[in-house]
């Protein structure tokens, strides 16, 4: 059902509709008395409602999944370290000459197994700075790919501030405009810049 339509159900006696905003997916109604804003496409109610004086304002702001930003942030830190520390530390240099092979003499006395094992340690240690490239680069790419779906998750959400109570968001399409005429149905004089009523002027000072 399309409430936006059909707001008309929900006023209380003696309220009335001053102003209709369609939004993607729902939209808001401006009453006499209250903001009802529908949200069937948001998490959560699929209504809210607001009486106009707790209004605090209204926005356009953009919003995704902050799982997909951290972990993006994550890997893009890791894989920089890495790739960092592999292109600055050469340790094929320090240890790539190293040999421990000491032919008969290590057989000799029975250590020759021992000085193999150490042999193989040191050729792994000698490639660690390639493979600290190899992975850091995956890194990289893996964070590219999770900001890339971050930035691709992110809804452009119109808020609707609240005193004292959550605001409320809504999918807003890219219009432009769009604060200022939702504004202009909340607030009266809004758009012409006019502000609030001050009131009526104090009575003039009969002893001036």
């Amino acid at each position: 059902m399309d409430w936006v339509e059909r707001a008309e159900r929900l006023l209380y006696d003696g309220e009335a509709i001053e102003e209709s905003v369609r939004l993607d997916g729902g939209g808001v109604v401006v009453t006499s008395h209250r903001v009802l804003a529908f949200t069937p496409d948001r998490e959560g109610a699929n209504f809210h409602q607001v009486d106009r004086p707790n209004v605090d304002g209204v926005a356009v702001t953009t919003k995704g999944d902050w799982q997909f930003l951290e972990l993006g942030v994550k890997a893009l830190v890791v894989g920089g370290v890495l790739v960092g520390a592999g292109t600055m530390v050469s340790l094929d240099g320090l240890v790539g000459n190293v040999s421990l092979d000491s032919g008969g003499a290590a057989s000799a006395v029975g250590i020759g197994g021992m000085m193999g094992m150490l042999q193989t340690m040191l050729t792994l240690m000698a490639q660690l700075d390639d493979l600290m490239r190899l992975f850091g680069a995956l890194g990289l790419a893996f964070a590219a790919v999770v900001l890339g779906v971050y930035l691709w998750s992110r809804d452009r959400l119109l808020v609707i501030g609240v005193a004292g109570d959550d605001d409320i968001e809504l999918a807003a399409p890219d219009e432009d405009g769009l604060v200022a005429r939702v504004e202009a149905a909340i607030v009266p004089g809004a758009a012409a810049g006019e502000g609030r009523d001050p009131g009526p002027s104090p009575p003039d000072d009969p002893l001036a």
